[in-house]
């Protein structure tokens, strides 16, 4: 698949067919995310995949802050990439010192790079994902017993789509994102 193509053909699935997602093309997504750039290439995101019905349903009916539009999600998912970051080293000094104003916000800068690297890669092997936000990080964390020092960033529900990926929403032209300066 050309990248242009995978850009502009990648959609949020959010209803999965029961097909179970191989371990290897799993491995190729990771493989292919492990490539995000980070900072100083400090590559602190981590994918924990939760394949277990019991275990998803646990984290869609405990974790997601009673949005139901997640559980429903993750009901329906027959993988979950739950991911995080090693905290303490993205955006900062050997010494524990910022060193940009945006503090620690380079870790949640390099969960999103790598998130959409992961979902490119897994639409690239015909894998449908949506990235949710919406989740109690702690009570994630705690479920899935994630090593100490890691904070949860992201869900990710991931299966075989149910059906073709539907028209892009409008986007805003050219002209209303770019500008420049003389």
């Amino acid at each position: 698949m050309e990248l242009e193509q995978a850009i502009l053909e990648r959609r949020s699935v959010r209803k999965f067919t029961a097909e179970p997602i191989p371990h290897e093309t799993m491995e190729q997504i990771v493989r292919l995310a492990s490539y995000a750039p980070s900072w100083k290439n400090t590559q602190t995101v981590r994918y924990t995949v939760v394949e277990d019905r019991a275990l998803l349903d646990r984290v869609a009916e405990e974790c997601v802050l009673g949005f139901t539009f997640n559980a429903r999600t993750i009901h329906r998912c027959t993988a979950l990439a739950v991911q995080s970051v090693v905290t303490g080293l993205s955006g900062y000094e050997p010494d524990g010192s910022y060193s940009t104003s945006k503090k620690d916000g380079w870790e949640m800068y390099d969960a999103g790079i790598s998130a959409q690297t992961f979902c490119l890669a897994a639409h690239g092997l015909g894998v449908g994902t949506v990235i949710m936000g919406i989740c109690d990080d702690a009570r994630t964390a705690a479920l899935l017993q994630l090593p100490a020092g890691e904070r949860v960033t992201a869900l990710i529900a991931m299966g075989y789509p149910e059906s073709a990926a539907l028209q892009a929403p409008p986007r805003k032209d050219v002209d209303e994102l770019l500008r420049y300066r003389p």
